[in-house]
């Protein structure tokens, strides 16, 4: 991969495992400098270990909003800037809406939502000052197609696709980019709870994709001039029919 990101100073949530992980590994390869933002603070200290000098770790706790508020100034104090912010975290709850767990679409609401939405607050001020930045929220196909068996989070990822688009018009004229991009099923722990017969129909099918999929449409997304913006980037499966 080009250095295309070289001098960038990235933070990516959700960043010990999953797409955020893969993420962060694209974007240091390159060039950028990464702050991995997660609460799994030993993960953390590991990987920015395995992934060198400019992979910063920033623990933090999505769910708590008095750590969200020391997030940046923790970014800020390491990197002394912020070019990019990458809204990844989230969580995946499925099943019938008569028979859910509220307090687990309680969860899955407040950091698909809320969490998302505080963190991208939190780094907009900085961001504005400057005069430029890139947001990129990870969304979901499921933020655009109603999926039957995942109401919740089919309703998480409708509310970050709003949020985008009214977002991104406000911030254009600040010189900062905002898009989401829309991944159908990747392999990540958010899938752990797939009945066991749906997961190995999908790995045999081929209706799923690995999170380096994702992280190459989120470099595209960075990489492009910066009088374009990359509003929407659905990446699926061929044998995903959408």
């Amino acid at each position: 991969m080009a250095r295309d990101l070289e001098g960038r100073t990235i933070a990516i949530t959700g960043a010990a495992s999953g797409i955020g992980l893969a993420c962060a590994r694209a974007c240091l390869a390159s060039g950028a400098q990464v702050a991995l933002v997660d609460r799994a603070e030993d993960r953390l200290a590991t990987l920015c270990k395995e992934l060198g000098e400019r992979a910063v770790p920033v623990v933090t706790d999505l769910l708590e909003p008095a750590s969200v508020d020391q997030m940046l100034p923790r970014i800020l104090d390491r990197m002394g800037h912020l070019d990019v912010f990458h809204a990844n975290a989230g969580g995946y709850v499925g099943g019938d809406a008569s028979e859910g767990d509220p307090d687990e679409w309680d969860r899955v609401l407040h950091l698909n939502v809320n969490a998302a939405f505080r963190t991208v607050r939190a780094v907009l001020p900085h961001m504005k000052e400057r005069g430029t930045g890139d947001i990129i929220m990870t969304s979901s196909i499921a933020g655009v197609v109603p999926v039957m068996w995942e109401p919740i989070y089919t309703a998480s990822k409708h509310a970050v696709q709003a949020f985008t688009h009214t977002v991104r018009r406000q911030m254009a004229p600040h010189g900062i980019r905002v898009g989401a991009v829309l991944p159908g099923p990747v392999v990540t722990a958010l899938l752990d709870d797939w009945p066991k017969a749906k997961m190995d129909e999908a790995l045999a099918n081929g209706s799923l994709m690995q999170p380096d999929d994702v992280a190459d449409c989120v470099h595209f997304m960075l990489t492009r001039p910066r009088h374009v913006t990359i509003r929407d980037l659905v990446i699926l499966p061929n044998s995903v029919e959408l």
